[in-house]
């Protein structure tokens, strides 16, 4: 499918307004829906309703995307090695509501872009169109990723916790070409269910050892024209330096493969974290 590559005004500015909306309002919500009885377990940090996180994710990138048009093969392109894509920061949100103490409702944030200025060291064809050798290039990624899910935790000890995870996960891809001669850009995006396990410990109560997995596998005749698959790792740790407040430091591997029609994209992101949580 082919999109301009000029965003809709306001766009990003209505996005920014939802999230915070959404944030403020937690609170209120989940005081209204759970004001009655505290959970009561033997860490203070696990005494909470409402939990939101905000980090700083500093993720490594590798990958390639190809757009195929009017029966003319697209190149695989390096995001890397062609665009010149640099390490760069990204912040990611989190928002835990808890009504009770095993069960978690949980939702996830990760806008993730990347722009670059680069000379062609190759001719590369995106899109349908040839971008030539020693061609002046801009290019741009955007990579959203929104998480929804649902976490029981079946073995809860008041040192820790193992539970699974159900997900309704979307993903959005959107690249991005633009020289002298022309401007190209393509979008790539995909609903998709998952599944996973979750995992915290205690060594000491202030202190929380976390991992987490998710993944799904979408094999290329399920669905026509599409096939997926992704795996999420995360490993982090927490200080409580207050039952409602949390320093947290954590390494995230994100994979993502995505065919659809004739876009495909095949993207790994991992690297350190580093953020903080509040809860109520």
């Amino acid at each position: 499918m082919r999109i301009s590559p000029q965003r809709p005004p306001g766009r990003r500015r209505l996005l920014v307004l939802w999230l915070m909306t959404l944030v403020l309002s937690v609170p209120a919500m989940a005081a209204a829906q759970y004001g009655a009885p505290e959970l009561v377990t033997g860490v203070p940090a696990e005494q909470y309703h409402v939990e939101f996180a905000g980090s700083i994710w500093n993720p490594g990138l590798t990958g390639i995307i190809s757009s195929q048009r009017l029966g003319i093969i697209g190149s695989n392109v390096d995001f890397v090695e062609d665009l010149g894509f640099e390490q760069t920061s990204f912040k990611d949100i989190r928002i835990v509501l808890r009504p009770s103490k095993k069960s978690r409702f949980r939702i996830q944030y990760t806008p993730i872009e990347y722009q670059a200025e680069t000379t062609l060291k190759r001719d590369l064809v995106f899109n349908g169109q040839t971008f030539p050798v020693s061609l002046p290039l801009q290019s741009e990624l955007d990579w959203k990723v929104w998480r929804f899910g649902y976490e029981y935790d079946v073995f809860y000890h008041e040192r820790g916790f193992v539970g699974v995870l159900f997900e309704g996960r979307y993903t959005q891809m959107t690249a991005a070409l633009s020289s002298p001669l022309r401007s190209e850009s393509t979008e790539v995006s995909a609903p998709l269910p998952s599944i996973g396990v979750v995992g915290r410990a205690y060594p000491i109560p202030e202190v929380a050892v976390n991992f987490e997995v998710s993944m799904f596998r979408v094999p290329g005749d399920a669905i026509p024209d599409v096939e997926a698959n992704y795996y999420d790792w995360d490993i982090y740790g927490t200080i409580n330096v207050h039952p409602k407040v949390g320093i947290q430091v954590g390494w995230r591997r994100m994979t993502s493969f995505l065919v659809v029609n004739d876009d495909n994209a095949d993207v790994k992101f991992q690297g350190l974290w580093f953020g903080g949580a509040l809860r109520y």
